[in-house]
């Protein structure tokens, strides 16, 4: 209907009363109820954007983290899971969706706990909450227009707690006044409605007469030009039957012209068919003979094939057991390599410690004839210096 002074008035009275921004808890038990009210909507929330993350949930998985999106990962498993269980739940028979309804409701305990589970973890981090809201919030939706009529109930709750039963009553009356003044409004309003609709139908039935009328006029013309048509088909028709019976008999004979040239080539081409079927029955003898000769060949190089494989098989055997003896003796010669090196290294040690000895005999030696060199000319000195003192 059209809008009305008096409903505007309705509308911004209801509008202010109902402005979360003035209104203000007063006790303990409003602010719980106002709390959980609020929740709530942020719940709803939530849960409204959950089907448009879980469809983009490859767009949403670097701001949501591994948890949530393991989380709705299995809560995108088990909406499909109950979809299919539904679907197949409305087309299967009687006895058959009986035997499922227990499987339905096991599997709706379990989406209803993925959903708390989910909305959980969202609600933990209001960060992540808000850039959802700004990104996935998909604008005219059902669950949008439930979330707004849950809050007008959130603040219609609040403006009643908040008030007191003598302002309650004043609101009341206030309220049925202008009801009765909307309502007197509306009356007068269906009224000249009500006038409009009766002209209007009015000239809707004179216009209705007009149009049969015509439509009796048109259906006689309608024949009139009907039964022209029809004359005219016919004499068309006849016209066309002569023209195809003419064109028939020319057909016919073009058919018969091209019948004869058709035999003629014919023989023609069966004439030249004989000598290239026997260059064809030639070539696949000679096709049958090089397909022996290649068997054959095959054969023998087979056999030359085998023979040779054989032979390697063999030296492969003789190979590997050299080899296995080429380990073992390499193994010794590095043993007797490692020994050989310490023994020269003693050899070595031991020239050293004999050189080391001949050198220190050789110097000891030159001390002790040295000193007994000395032990013989001592004496003699000394004999040398009394006779020389006694003179």
């Amino acid at each position: 209907g059209r809008a009305t002074p008096e409903k505007a008035t309705i509308t911004a009275d209801a509008t202010k009363m109902l402005d979360p921004c003035q209104l203000k808890p007063e006790s303990m038990e409003t602010e719980r109820i106002v709390s959980v009210l609020d929740e709530t909507i942020a719940k709803l929330e939530m849960s409204s954007l959950i089907p448009r993350v879980v469809d983009s949930l490859d767009r949403f998985a670097a701001v949501l983290g591994p948890e949530i999106t393991n989380s709705l990962s299995e809560h995108q498993k088990l909406s499909k899971e109950m979809e299919h269980l539904l679907a197949s739940s409305e087309q299967g028979a009687t006895v058959r969706a009986e035997g499922q309804r227990g499987c339905l409701c096991l599997l709706e305990q379990h989406l209803k706990r993925s959903v708390r589970n989910v909305l959980r973890l969202l609600l933990a981090n209001p960060s992540l909450c808000q850039t959802l809201k700004s990104e996935a919030w998909v604008r005219g939706s059902p669950a949008e227009g439930f979330i707004k009529a849950f809050r007008e109930f959130r603040n219609f709750m609040l403006e009643r707690l908040l008030s007191s039963p003598v302002e309650e009553e004043g609101k009341i009356q206030l309220s049925l006044q202008k009801t009765t003044e909307a309502i007197t409004a509306l009356q007068a309003e269906l009224a000249a409605a009500v006038q409009t609709r009766e002209q209007e139908v009015h000239q809707k039935d004179k216009m209705i007469k007009d149009l049969q009328t015509s439509m009796q006029d048109l259906a006689k013309d309608y024949k009139a030009g009907n039964q022209q048509i029809k004359q005219e088909g016919e004499k068309q028709q006849a016209e066309e039957l002569q023209a195809s019976q003419t064109r028939c008999a020319r057909l016919q004979h073009d058919v018969q012209q091209l019948g004869a040239q058709l035999g003629a080539l014919l023989l023609e081409h069966r004439a030249s068919e004989l000598p290239l079927r026997k260059r064809k029955r030639r070539v696949e003898m000679e096709i049958v003979n090089w397909i022996q000769k290649y068997d054959t060949d095959m054969a023998e190089k087979q056999a030359e094939y085998e023979e040779v494989h054989a032979a390697y098989t063999e030296e492969k055997a003789q190979l590997s057991l050299l080899m296995e003896k080429r380990a073992v003796l390499l193994q010794e010669y590095s043993q007797i390599e490692e020994e050989h090196r310490i023994c020269q290294k003693k050899e070595e040690e031991a020239l050293k410690e004999l050189a080391t000895k001949n050198l220190a005999a050789t110097r000891i030696q030159a001390l002790w004839r040295g000193y007994l060199v000395r032990s013989l000319f001592k004496p003699k000195k000394k004999k040398k210096m009394k006779k020389g003192k006694g003179k």
